[in-house]
């Protein structure tokens, strides 16, 4: 797997805007999609697998239950994927992993967490349109006739109503990539898309074949937090990410965090060697 280690802001700008001029349209488009980890060693787990290694099979309880004591919420959402969807975004163990189209929000992903500084964070980068090269043929051509990469609600519907109408399309596993209807604003902010495979205990990126889907972009702990307050200052942050008072309130509390003498003083010394005379 490709892994590039950035050294700056500017330097992760550029890497992540590296290959997404289109000659053709003489536009910057980029099907690719990303996620970001607070931590370079964690690997691409669902909830699901973290919260149920002895059973993975306990999913189907997990979303009753969550359908059944969520209903006031959901009552006016039919859809399956959209249930699991919303279930994804506030905490419910699924087997869905979170992606954005946005590598900036995935910047905040990796960088949000100030009890994390002390590790190397690390930007997921997935090329969707390979991944999709391994997809049933119906699927591959569903996606052509829409002329997409990504599947959307409606096209699941009309696949079928849950996990098991997918694998009903080959007896191999295979993942892709779906986005759900903007019914929370967290879901519109962020930018956000799924993958799902159709076999849970296989992680995405060791399925067959796509083990070359993917790259890594690690964000070294010494530059964490210029990486953050940047963020910050273009507002992709927690009030953006997290609508609402909870989201307004983790950022009030990093923004006031004595962060820099634990985690920038070396940039200070680097200053004062800049500033001496010759």
């Amino acid at each position: 797997m490709k892994e590039t280690v950035v050294h700056s802001y500017n330097d992760l700008q550029t890497q992540i805007f590296s290959d997404v001029w289109n000659e053709k349209l003489l536009r910057y488009r980029d099907n690719r999609v990303y996620r970001g980890m607070a931590d370079v060693r964690w690997t691409l787990e669902p909830a699901l697998n973290r919260a149920c290694p002895h059973d993975l099979t306990l999913e189907r309880q997990i979303l009753r239950s969550f359908r059944k004591y969520g209903y006031a919420d959901l009552e006016s959402t039919g859809s399956f994927w959209q249930i699991a969807a919303m279930g994804q975004q506030f905490g419910l163990p699924t087997r869905l992993l979170d992606w954005t189209y946005s590598p900036l929000v995935a910047a905040h992903f990796a960088t949000e967490d100030i009890d994390l500084y002390d590790r190397d964070g690390v930007i997921w980068r997935a090329d969707v349109d390979r991944i999709n090269q391994h997809l049933p043929k119906p699927l591959r051509e569903l996606l052509t006739d829409k002329d997409s990469s990504i599947f959307t609600m409606g096209m699941l519907d009309q696949i079928g109503g849950n996990y098991d109408a997918l694998s009903a399309f080959s007896d191999q596993p295979y993942a892709f990539f779906f986005e759900p209807a903007s019914t929370v604003n967290r879901i519109a902010n962020q930018y956000a898309l799924f993958s799902l495979t159709t076999d849970p205990a296989i992680l995405i990126d060791r399925l067959p074949g796509l083990e070359d889907c993917f790259e890594k972009i690690v964000i070294p702990k010494e530059i964490k937090l210029e990486v953050r307050d940047k963020l910050d200052y273009i507002n992709i942050s927690e009030r953006m990410i997290y609508p609402g008072l909870d989201g307004i309130c983790k950022w009030i509390t990093r923004r006031y965090a004595n962060l820099g003498p634990q985690y920038n003083a070396h940039r200070s010394e680097e200053k004062k060697g800049e500033d001496s005379p010759c």
